[in-house]
C-alpha cells in the first residue's frame, strides 16, 4: 500500500506558473512593447509620407503629360486643379491637403500640407517643383534637394 501512496503523491504534484513567474512575463512583455511601439509609430508615419511623395510624383508626371498633349500649361490649368488639388489619401483618413501653383505655369510647385491634428503634422510641408527639387519641413528644419530629403 505504501507504494500506491507514493505514486499518488507523485501524480498529485501541482504543475503550472506561480504568480511571480506570471508577473515577470507581463513585465517583460510591457518593456518590449514600450520599446517597439514608438518605432512602429515612426515606421507608420514614414510609410504615409512615402505614399504622399509617390502621389506627388504621379501628379507631376500627369502635369507634364497633359502639357505635352495640350500644348500649354494654361490649357490644362483648370483640369489639373480639379483633379489633383484635394485631400490625400483619397480613401481612408485624409492626412494632407494638396495645392498646385495657381495659375499653373511652367514653374509649377506641388505642395502637400499636413492636416491639423494628423499623425504626420510633425513632418512639416512637402513640396515638389518643376525641376524635381523636393523639400520637407518648415523653417530652419526645411531640407531641400533632389535626393533622399523627403525620406530621412
Amino acid at each position: 500500500m505504501q507504494t500506491s501512496t507514493k505514486s499518488s503523491k507523485a501524480l498529485c504534484k501541482q504543475q503550472g506558473f506561480t504568480l511571480i513567474e506570471m508577473m515577470i512575463v507581463v513585465a517583460i512583455i510591457g518593456i518590449l512593447a514600450a520599446i517597439a511601439y514608438p518605432s512602429y509609430q515612426q515606421y507608420v508615419i514614414k510609410t504615409k509620407r512615402t505614399d504622399m511623395m509617390s502621389e506627388m510624383q504621379n501628379i507631376a508626371s500627369e502635369i507634364e503629360s497633359r502639357k505635352l498633349a495640350q500644348g500649354s500649361y494654361s490649357a490644362i490649368s483648370a483640369g489639373v486643379k480639379t483633379d489633383f488639388s484635394t485631400a490625400y489619401p483619397r480613401q481612408g483618413t485624409q492626412l494632407y491637403d494638396v495645392t498646385i501653383t495657381d495659375p499653373l505655369v511652367a514653374k509649377w510647385i506641388i505642395t502637400a500640407a499636413p492636416k491639423p491634428n494628423s499623425q504626420v503634422i510633425k513632418d512639416g510641408t512637402l513640396t515638389l517643383n518643376y525641376q524635381g527639387i523636393k523639400c520637407r519641413g518648415t523653417g530652419v528644419n526645411k531640407k531641400c534637394g533632389t535626393g533622399e530629403e523627403w525620406i530621412k
